[in-house]
């Protein structure tokens, strides 16, 4: 059969022109809520900044005691795809600086999804609190403003450069070979540390404004990380990986060369282990979302995360060197964390309690009882300390999308005060809980989405959804990543044209440990999460408000890989797919990662790599399918879509396509999103028979 392509103004104009019952509601609508994110403290906790796309235009906004009303502080006005990332106030919290635009691929290239004739750009930026226009200082990013106030330090080109803060011309400070990037100013302003990623290896550098001068610290084989100075600048700790070439990629890992944790002296250059983690399950480094891997806390004690018992968790161990205190125990996962400026405390948040959801807590460096700050039937994270014991902090839950919040002695409400006026709550569902059994049985969390109006005795079309990463997890409610909360948006849209739908967390997920995570076989091992598609889609099958000839599936990227391989080893089960930018063969997704990655170096590797993709069992493929990818992805390459394309034309399999000329893995365009799920609700329309309910 011939493939089809979707044309973009087709498609707007379904949204635009489709009827609306009275509990309907349009994809536009689900996907217009402003996503805040990158919250961050000033320096005398008085104020915190936040970026808001709102409908694919990105702008900083700002918030100050003792009000706490959010203003916006930039006025782009376009939804251009150019990204706003990396907020940094000035030690007087009279400016915030900001990169606007995106990474480099491969060949150099900035993204530029608008196509625009005269190219894109990523460079730093400064804009005054009190308002006004951004002024560039440089191009780069990853900027680190001087304790002293007076200039900026930035990555340019995968260099050292320096920029005054009120302007001027850029010097280069330190040319080194490999990558630079984690720029550290020492507490007095005087040096840098950074790391220089080498590729097989990393070193912590220090640059000496004084002597302009760049030291090694401890150079080794290994690869270091994650530097901190010392509260007097006279120290540095950093973590250290140890060296290691074998590919583990997309495989199981649970074990490692013990990691370890290494403090140097400044004058001397001196340096000596103070930790080194287990061997055998939860030596490999876990990493936290945090703006850096190590704390340095109050009484020289260092806190960071370890998976020594199974569970993502932070510790604190004595600069001088001992046994670590377990700051978080329990059978649960810390993710997002933050030191108080005091560096007293550190404030998380984890699915303690609500493995589905996520909640806010405190806990005390020297260690003690954590203190639950939130909880609920909300998902809270990024909890941000601000002066006078307030705290700003995002949330969302089953109905309501991700804002700003702000608690202050007085209580809590949004930062933004009419962030979600209009938005049709109303239409929703709440997602129910649901275990069930995979094909090799094993547990799978998930969560299911049940139209309103499903009558005793109806069957209806029902569709299952597998997120990106795998490294990610779906919630009871909007998800914390941007990714995911477009997801969310989909299914509950989805649910509203009468699908049943199924989000599934797939072995190889986070949120339940070290084990689930890396699942034995899991990925190019041997795609063992291919028990947990079919355990989803007989679990639907099995329900008896389902139809078991109506069963659908889609994903993307990680997802995508999954859905294909429900459609190309289980047609007979599932009815139609859509795949959005899916790795089809490992071979080449690991190379996309690995440039310098040969299957021939290990072809028994490779073999299994194959035979856990898609591609390998492609003549199987028999049910309808809609390809989504930009073409300009620098995660999943636009050829594994170009090659799946070419064999199911070939076998007659009935292919549509839509392609995003020069958009990115995580469309930067919010167009692009809306175009891209109303395809993908038409498909499943055509091919499975949704209706609006």
């Amino acid at each position: 059969m011939q493939s089809r392509t979707i044309a973009l103004p087709l498609l707007m104009c379904l949204l635009i022109a489709a009827p609306l019952s009275a509990q309907s509601v349009t994809l536009e609508a689900l996907l217009a809520s402003p996503f805040p994110t990158g919250l961050t403290a000033a320096p005398d906790g008085n104020a915190v900044a936040w970026v808001q796309n709102d409908e694919g235009v990105r702008n900083i906004w700002v918030a100050a005691a003792p009000e706490w009303r959010g203003r916006m502080l930039t006025r782009y006005a376009e939804d251009d795809g150019q990204e706003v990332s990396g907020l940094v106030w000035t030690p007087d919290a009279r400016l915030l600086l900001f990169t606007r635009g995106g990474a480099p691929n491969r060949s150099g290239e900035v993204p530029n999804p608008t196509h625009d004739p005269a190219g894109a750009e990523r460079a730093v930026f400064r804009i005054a609190i009190e308002g006004g226009e951004p002024v560039k200082l440089d191009a780069g990013n990853g900027p680190a403003v001087s304790p002293r106030g007076d200039r900026v330090a930035l990555v340019r080109s995968g260099q050292i450069w320096s920029v005054p803060l009120d302007s001027g011309t850029a010097v280069a400070l330190a040319r080194v070979r490999g990558g630079v990037g984690s720029l550290r100013w020492s507490p007095d302003g005087s040096k840098i540390a950074f790391v220089s990623n080498r590729g097989t290896h990393a070193f912590i550098g220090v640059y000496d404004d004084a002597s302009k001068t760049v030291r090694f610290l401890d150079p080794s084989l290994d690869s270091d990380h994650s530097p901190v100075w010392s509260p007097d600048g006279q120290r540095i700790a950093w973590m250290r990986a140890r060296a290691a070439l074998d590919l583990t990629l997309f495989k199981p890992v649970r074990r490692a060369q013990p990691w370890s944790i290494r403090v140097a002296d400044i004058a001397t250059g001196e340096s000596r282990e103070i930790w080194r983690a287990r061997e055998g399950d939860g030596s490999a480094f876990r990493n936290i979302v945090a703006g850096n891997q190590l704390f340095w806390g109050d009484g020289d004690r260092l806190v960071f995360p370890w998976e020594g018992d199974g569970w993502t968790h932070l510790y604190a161990v004595p600069v001088s060197g001992g046994q670590p205190t377990l700051l978080t125990p329990g059978e649960f996962e810390v993710e997002y964390a933050t030191l108080s400026a005091d560096r007293r405390n550190v404030f998380y948040n984890s699915n303690q309690d609500d493995i589905d959801r996520r909640d806010l807590w405190r806990v005390a460096v020297a260690g003690g009882t954590p203190e639950a700050l939130t909880s609920g039937a909300a998902i809270e994270w990024e909890g941000t300390p601000l002066a006078g014991g307030a705290l700003a902090f995002l949330r969302s839950d089953a109905l309501r999308p991700a804002h700003a919040v702000i608690r202050t002695n007085a209580g809590e409400r949004p930062l933004v005060a009419d962030a979600l006026t209009g938005f049709p709550v109303d239409a929703l569902v709440e997602p129910e809980a649901v275990v069930f059994s995979a094909a090799d049985g094993m547990r799978i969390h998930a969560q299911l989405f049940r139209p309103k109006n499903v009558r005793p005795g109806e069957r209806r079309p029902a569709l299952l959804f597998f997120h990106g990463g795998s490294r990610r997890q779906m919630l009871l409610g909007w998800n914390y990543g941007s990714y995911y909360h477009n997801a969310y948006a989909l299914n509950q849209y989805l649910a509203t044209r009468g699908y049943i739908v199924l989000s599934v967390n797939y072995r190889s997920g986070i949120g339940y440990g070290m084990k689930f995570r890396e699942a034995e076989n899991y990925g190019a091992a041997g795609g063992s999460e291919f028990n947990d598609v079919m355990g989803a889609g007989l679990y639907l099958r099995s329900r008896t408000d389902v139809d078991p000839v109506r069963i659908g599936i889609w994903g993307g990227s990680y997802g995508g890989y999954l859905t294909a391989m429900g459609l190309s080893r289980a047609s007979d089960l599932f009815a139609a797919g859509v795949d959005f930018h899916g790795v089809h063969d490992w071979n080449v997704g690991i190379a996309t990662f690995v440039p310098t990655y040969d299957p021939k170096d290990d072809p028994d590797a490779a073999r299994v790599a194959f035979q856990s993709s898609p591609m390998s069992t492609v003549d199987g493929w028999r049910s309808p399918v809609l390809l989504i990818h930009g073409d300009d992805d620098r995660n999943v390459r636009f050829i594994e879509s170009v090659a799946l394309i070419e064999k199911l034309r070939a076998k007659g399999v009935h292919v549509e396509q839509l392609v995003f000329p020069d958009e990115v893995h995580g469309f930067l365009l919010h167009r692009s999103w809306v175009a891209a799920y109303v395809a993908t609700a038409e498909f499943f329309d055509r091919m499975l028979g949704g209706k609006e309910q």
